[in-house]
């Protein structure tokens, strides 16, 4: 099993846009297309309070690979990613880090 963990840092004042879309069209989807989230986070203490932090979980690059592009080729998704940003874009930037665990983590 890997994990990706995914920071979207939002336009100015745009988080609460993101978290909407997520709690309310995109984790539907994502459901629709066995993608696994571990769990979502925002920040209370630190540098960036317009940043959405995700963890999700992957067999393999490939499940990962094969999931993403079928995800990102739904018309029911890219309908509503436009619809949602018609007054501006959300994510000013995505920064995307594959993670495994080490042999002494509990999360395997």
């Amino acid at each position: 099993m890997i994990h990706e963990l995914r920071i979207y840092h939002c336009m100015p004042g745009r988080l609460p846009d993101l978290n909407q879309r997520f709690n309310t069209i995109t984790l539907k989807l994502w459901q629709i297309h066995g993608i696994r989230q571990v769990g979502f986070w925002t920040t209370v203490i630190g540098p960036n309070n317009q940043a959405l932090y995700y963890l999700l979980a992957w067999e393999n690059l490939a499940e990962r690979e094969r999931v993403w592009a079928a995800f990102g080729a739904d018309p029911a998704w890219i309908q509503a990613k436009a619809q949602t940003e018609a007054n501006g874009q959300l994510v000013e930037r995505i920064e995307n880090i594959i993670l495994a665990p080490t042999a002494y983590s509990a999360m395997q």
